[in-house]
Formats: structure tokens, C-alpha cells, sequence
């Protein structure tokens, strides 16, 4: 017999957390609660929705199709609820808010640092969590689990905002003192004679949506916009690509340790010691890095005074 007209808010809380979390003790931690009023509440709901909305397997807790269905919504209307009921300002110094930023590994090593910091020193007891960017992003935005998008993002679905927050430019580096690199001008014959390092793009540029393309474009924080591969032809050069990597941040790492070359954002490139940057010898664009979020949500105090907090730190950039 189906209860959910005598649903508990706190059994929904429960559940919209442990959809995210995957996990009984992550959830507890959150919530305050033990694992055993964690487990409690799952079954209680379980009985009342008369679906097990949650099976154990090697990767945590994972949803039934009706709890991926009705997860979106459920977190939807709590926040709605919340929002409805919460004061009409926002205090940080007081606040316990969790605010969600999605980025990828270069702004997650460049912005959120200093956003951190500075969210510590006004707002102490609220939370920043950095989330990767997936293929879900706008999912998690629209049912309010995500915050913010951090990124080059080129188009977007006419419900979000989309600024530019700052610029960069692209460098090549290699491992400090590398024989090849000495000369006070390099040129393209020279940086094609060492291997590349070619970071692997996850996240095509358009998403479906219920079996329709929407216009969400994005650029990695590494790519010229064929820069390289056009000055390549126009010298009738060609590079070898001697590994692949998932980000920028592993690309770096990896040029600092070998003989290869690799192409990335200036100021991640200035994180190292160990390699030395690289002009390129050919027109390179500059990548404009720019801050998403849902046009509406900036009704909300909080994500309003998030929204300028991150702004003004990325001007300090």
C-alpha cells in the first residue's frame, strides 16, 4: 500500500543526500545522524514507496530506476521549501550553507584555492565542495545540487547566465633545463622534436536532452582552438604524441618529470618549479574562463553573495 501522502520531511532529506553521497556513513555525516537512523529512515521509506530505492554494490548505494526518476524532484521541492522558509537575507558569518561548485582540474587548482580561503575567512562555517564536471552537469544545476559551473563554457541553454570571470593564456611547457629548450627563441621545429603530451577531452560539446541536442558548448581550459594543428600544416610539420592524460594538471606533472612537451593554462604552468614555459611561436587565442549558474537562483541571497565572492576572487587572478 503506497503511504506517501504520510511522508516525513526528514525521510526525503535522508534520501535526496543519500542519492548523492551513496553512502549510509557520508549520509549520516552530513545529516548529523548514525548509521543506524540513516538505515532506519531508508527503510521507511522504502516500505512507504514500496520500492527498494537503494541496492548495496561495489560502488556504494546504488539508485533504482524510481529513485533516479524522482531524485531530481525531490531535491527540487526541498530547496523550493527551504528557500520559502528561510530568512530573506543572507547572513555568512553565521551561516552553515554547503555551496556546490562543478569545475574541472585547472580551475579546481587555480580558483578554488583562493575562493576557499576567502569563504573561511567571511563565512567560517560554511562549506565549499568542488565537484568534477561530467556529463550530467546541467542535471545537477537545474535540480539545484550544483551551485555553479566553473569553465570555458562557449554556449549555454538560455535559463543560465554565463560571465567571463577572467582570461588565460595558453604556455608550453617542458622539464626545467631541457637540452632541447635552451635557445632564447624556440621555434616549431624545435617543439615538435620532442614528444607530446596530449590531455584526453571526456566532455563532448553538446549534450542530449530528452532525445533533443541543447546548446551547451564548452572549451578545455588547454585547447587553442586548432592554433597548433594549423601552424603544424602551414610548416608541413608533424608531432609524436608520446602519452595521453585525463587533465591538465596530470600533464603538468608528467612534463616535469620527463622529456616531453605538453600545452596548458599559463598560471597552472606557474604552479611548478620544475618546468620552464614556453611562448608559443605561432598566434595562440586566449581562453576566456567564465562562471554558469541558473539566471533565477540569483533571487537567492546566498548564491547571490556566492556569486560576487567568486567573481571578485577571480579578479584578484
Amino acid at each position: 500500500m503506497n503511504q506517501a501522502h504520510n511522508l516525513d520531511l526528514n525521510l526525503l532529506r535522508v534520501f535526496d543526500v543519500l542519492l548523492e553521497e551513496r553512502s549510509v556513513t557520508r549520509t549520516g555525516a552530513r545529516l548529523g545522524l548514525t548509521q543506524s537512523a540513516v538505515s532506519h529512515a531508508l527503510n521507511r521509506l522504502r516500505y512507504m514507496l514500496s520500492d527498494d530505492l537503494f541496492v548495496r554494490g561495489t560502488a556504494g548505494m546504488q539508485p533504482t530506476p524510481r529513485a533516479v526518476e524522482m531524485g531530481p524532484q525531490v531535491h527540487a521541492a526541498l530547496n523550493q521549501l527551504q528557500a520559502a522558509l528561510a530568512p530573506s537575507d543572507f547572513d555568512p558569518a553565521i551561516s552553515e550553507r554547503r555551496f556546490a561548485v562543478v569545475t574541472g582540474a585547472y580551475a579546481s587548482a587555480i580558483l578554488a584555492p583562493p575562493v576557499a580561503s576567502r569563504l573561511a575567512e567571511v563565512a567560517p562555517h560554511a562549506e565549499l565542495m568542488i565537484a568534477e564536471l561530467a556529463l550530467d552537469v546541467l542535471e545537477r544545476m537545474d535540480a539545484r545540487r550544483a551551485d555553479f559551473l566553473v569553465g570555458s563554457v562557449l554556449a549555454a541553454p538560455e535559463r543560465y547566465a554565463r560571465e567571463t570571470i577572467f582570461t588565460e593564456e595558453l604556455v608550453w611547457v617542458v622539464r626545467a633545463a631541457h637540452p632541447a629548450f635552451q635557445s632564447a627563441r624556440i621555434d616549431m621545429a624545435t617543439l615538435v622534436s620532442v614528444p607530446h603530451i596530449v590531455i584526453a577531452r571526456n566532455l563532448p560539446g553538446l549534450i542530449e536532452e530528452g532525445g533533443e541536442r541543447r546548446p551547451f558548448v564548452s572549451r578545455a581550459s588547454w585547447e587553442d582552438a586548432g592554433a597548433f594543428e594549423a601552424a603544424l600544416a602551414a610548416g608541413g610539420l608533424t608531432r609524436r604524441v608520446g602519452v595521453s592524460v585525463p587533465d591538465t594538471y596530470t600533464a603538468l606533472a608528467v612534463a616535469g618529470r620527463t622529456d616531453m612537451a605538453t600545452l596548458i593554462p599559463r598560471r597552472l604552468a606557474l604552479l611548478s618549479a620544475r618546468v620552464q614555459l614556453i611562448d608559443p611561436p605561432y598566434e595562440s587565442p586566449r581562453v576566456n574562463v567564465s562562471l554558469l549558474y541558473l539566471k533565477e537562483r540569483l533571487a537567492e541571497p546566498a548564491i547571490a553573495w556566492m556569486h560576487e565572492l567568486i567573481r571578485s576572487v577571480a579578479a584578484t587572478l
